[in-house]
């Protein structure tokens, strides 16, 4: 019986140091979808944490290309053609960054694709379109992207953090849609 104990112990041990020296992940992956007229719609992010730092403005500074999340770069994939305020999408992959400053911010949609989130060529931007803006009295710690149905063929992408609410509607188009018109 001892030596049962014995053994037993040692393997708990053994076990166990492996995870001694793993660090946690600040930034972990996260994703949202949402099915409208039966195509997906997807988007999977970094999500990092205020961690009691100054977001809008300092950790995201205005006036410059935002990864819009953290670690590998965000990316939208949509399996149909969609309206962002009059700009028409495309169905495909794509990765998304954002241009934040303190009256209006801009979503950017890049072609490139698979890139660590910093990597940004702005020779690929497909369009960069205006987000609608708001200020909320709770503080929301992590980054977090959403799509949300709205109405019969719609939704809206949003991103919260901080004190700092972005959105965007879009509609998705029916196949028969081919026009394509880009916005920079």
């Amino acid at each position: 019986m001892p030596m049962r104990t014995l053994i037993a112990g040692f393997l708990l041990i053994v076990l166990t140091i492996p995870s001694l020296g793993q660090q946690p992940i600040l930034s972990p992956r996260d994703s949202s979808s949402i099915i409208i007229n039966g195509k997906k719609l997807s988007v999977n992010y970094g999500r990092p944490s205020m961690r009691g730092r100054t977001i809008m403005g300092e950790l995201v500074p205005y006036n410059k290309v935002w990864r819009t999340g953290a670690n590998e770069a965000t990316t939208f994939v949509t399996e149909a053609d969609l309206d962002l305020d009059g700009l028409t999408l495309p169905r495909g992959v794509y990765t998304l960054y954002t241009l934040p400053s303190e009256q209006q911010w801009k979503l950017i949609i890049n072609k490139q694709t698979g890139q660590w989130g910093t990597v940004y060529d702005s020779t690929l931007d497909f369009a960069r379109v205006p987000l609608k803006r708001q200020d909320m009295k709770n503080p929301v710690e992590k980054f977090t992207i959403s799509l949300r149905k709205n109405g019969s063929n719609g939704g809206i992408l949003v991103m919260e953090w901080e004190q700092t609410i972005l959105s965007i509607a879009f509609t998705v188009l029916n196949s028969n849609s081919n026009t394509s018109k880009t916005r920079m």
